[in-house]
Formats: structure tokens, C-alpha cells, sequence
């Protein structure tokens, strides 16, 4: 599958991601991934930071918001006028920009940092977009981005139960299938049956890599890896959002945070 026709499936989800991401669907984002992201994240006011893959907008706000001069990127149109009607409605000097994160037109050196949420894994060329990540950072900066868990998360999970509907255990399978391109189709869980039954589900394309693949990527790409997280819900979370508990049973999302070495 080339970038093309995963700019297409993006754009298809765009509307649909965007009204039901910011009516609060999109649980193991807002209760679990992104706060654990921005917990990770070091001090950036005052820096310039790009966001790799910026959807419609909410994580790259939630960055400008902690001090940082922001400027987005994405390959969906819509998600890219969504981004930009909020900034208009409210604004935080953050620079959308529609594009591909596999080839990023701007220039060398031209960021202190780097974020990525949940987008460089859907990338056909991951490779490429790490490279591209270490051209534009300037000496010293850094990337953060965030994944699915190529070790919790390969093209096969499923979650095992207990009586009472309890997460327990996690059975997994197809890790050493490196996918390029297969298609998942779901929709966020917790919208109501019948409003979610009449809804197009997403269309997400895989390329899943394997955890030795990833470190090989970041290496490869001249990065020191510095962190990784592993976020899950707190007791008190999964109690009170039961959809992420799984989250305590097995890591859902890697974070990784690597650095350009200073010269």
C-alpha cells in the first residue's frame, strides 16, 4: 500500500474521527494515552515543535498549551480544516500544514522538537518518516511519538474475560508478521449500538513492526533513545472507565522519546 491510498482511508475517517474523537469517544486517548504522552514529555515552552500527523488538532493543542510554538502536519484535508477552524475559533499560534510526514517539506533544522501521536505507525514508511524527523529537529532536540505496542499489540489480540466481563489476560498471535497495509476496520466502542450501527466504520491500515524492528528504525535514523513508556489506566481510572481497563492487564501503547545528538 503506497502513501496515497493511506492519505484516501485517512480522509475517509476524517469527519467521522473528528465529531466522535471531540464528543469524548475516544477513551483510551483522553484517559490514558494522551496524559501519560504529555506526563513524558519534557519542558518545551518557548521551543518550536512540530506535530507529526496532527489529525484535527487536539493533542498538537494540548502541547501549545504547555508553552510551545506549534505547527502541525497531516495527509487528510479534513482533519487539516477541522485543525484549522479551531484555531481560528481559538486561538494558540499553531501553523497547520497539509502533508506527508513521510517527505516533509521544511527545511533542515527547523524544529526544537518533535511529537508524534499514534500516527508514524500508519506510515507505509516509517524508515522514512524517522529519517525525516531527524533532518528537521535541530542539534539537541528530540521526538517523541507513540505507538501501538508491537509486542501487546500485533495484527492478532484478543482480550480474555472473566465471568463478570473483567479483563484477565490478553491472548496475542502474528507478531513476526510485519503487515504492510491491512486494513482494520472498527469504531470507537463506547458510542451508542445503535448510533455506532449506523455509522461507516474506520478504515486504519496496518504496518505492524515488530519491537526489534522499531529500535532498528529510531537507531538507524541517527536518534538516541532516551525514554519509553508504557501507559496504563490507575485503578481509580479503570474503575470509573472500565473500556480501558484492559490497559492493567497488558500495555495498549509504547511511547518512545529519542534525541538528536548536540553538535
Amino acid at each position: 500500500m503506497d502513501s496515497n491510498e493511506v492519505a484516501a482511508h485517512w480522509e475517509s475517517n476524517a469527519e467521522t474521527w473528528t465529531i466522535y474523537s471531540r464528543a469524548g469517544y475516544d477513551r483510551y486517548r483522553d484517559a490514558v494515552n494522551t496524559p501519560a504522552f504529555l506526563s513524558l514529555l519534557p519542558p518545551v515552552a518557548g521551543l518550536n515543535g512540530l506535530d507529526l500527523g496532527c489529525g484535527e488538532g487536539t493533542n498538537t493543542r494540548a502541547v501549545a498549551r504547555l508553552g510551545a510554538h506549534m505547527t502541525g502536519l497531516d495527509v487528510a484535508p479534513t482533519f487539516i480544516r477541522y485543525a484549522r477552524e479551531t484555531e481560528q475559533q481559538d486561538p494558540l499560534g499553531i501553523i497547520y500544514v497539509l502533508g506527508d510526514g513521510q517527505s516533509m517539506d521544511f527545511p533542515d533544522a527547523s524544529f526544537d522538537f518533535v511529537t508524534a501521536f499514534m500516527s508514524i505507525m500508519d506510515m507505509p514508511d516509517q524508515r522514512a518518516a524517522l529519517e525525516g524527523a531527524h533532518r528537521v529537529l535541530r542539534p539537541g532536540g528530540f521526538l517523541q511519538f507513540s505507538i501501538l505496542h508491537p509486542c501487546f499489540v500485533p495484527p492478532t489480540r484478543r482480550n480474555i474475560r472473566d465471568e463478570s466481563g473483567a479483563p484477565v489476560a490478553v491472548e496475542i498471535a502474528d507478531y513476526f508478521d510485519e503487515t504492510d497495509g491491512y486494513v482494520e476496520r472498527w469504531m470507537f466502542s463506547q458510542i451508542p449500538a445503535p448510533e455506532r450501527d449506523a455509522l461507516t466504520p474506520f478504515s486504519v491500515p496496518r504496518f505492524h513492526r515488530t519491537l526489534t524492528s522499531w529500535v532498528s528504525m529510531v537507531v538507524g535514523a541517527g536518534l538516541t533513545i532516551e525514554a519509553f513508556g508504557e501507559p496504563t489506566a490507575s485503578p481509580e481510572v479503570a474503575l470509573a472507565e472500565p473500556v480501558v481497563a484492559d490497559t492493567r492487564v497488558a500495555p495498549i501503547f509504547l511511547h518512545i522519546r529519542a534525541r538528536k545528538v548536540a553538535t
